[in-house]
């Protein structure tokens, strides 16, 4: 679960190094995000030269949790840091690479980030 003001790492080649929460897109009253769900983060922390810029406000997917995720075959998966991957209006990723591994979960909704992405946990 990532909280209002969180700090996550942001998993692809975008330009973005560092994002902050803002909030969770369709979801109304909802105080958290979990891994699949679509934010609005703001950028804290970019590389030199980079197409985004420090302080924008972009859409991101949660790909990785501190936060443990239970599947119905019992198993937890838990990671050690949280991490996010930019995405466009449309849903597609603003990258060309995910770095990182991501959880099969993103599976049915986001299939591009996982097929860019080098391992699916």
């Amino acid at each position: 679960m990532i909280y209002l003001r969180s700090k996550l790492n942001v998993a692809d080649n975008s330009g973005a190094r560092k994002v902050a929460f803002i909030g969770v897109i369709g979801k109304k009253n909802k105080d958290h995000a979990d891994v699949g769900d679509i934010i609005t983060a703001s950028v804290k922390e970019t590389i030199p030269n980079s197409p985004i810029k420090k302080g924008e406000v972009v859409r991101a997917v949660v790909v990785r949790t501190c936060f443990p995720i239970k599947r119905k075959d019992g198993l937890a998966v838990k990671f050690d840091k949280n991490a996010c991957v930019i995405i466009d209006k449309q849903g597609n990723p603003r990258a060309t690479r995910v770095f990182g591994p991501v959880v099969r979960e993103l599976r049915d909704k986001f299939g591009k980030i996982l097929s860019l992405a080098p391992e699916a946990i």
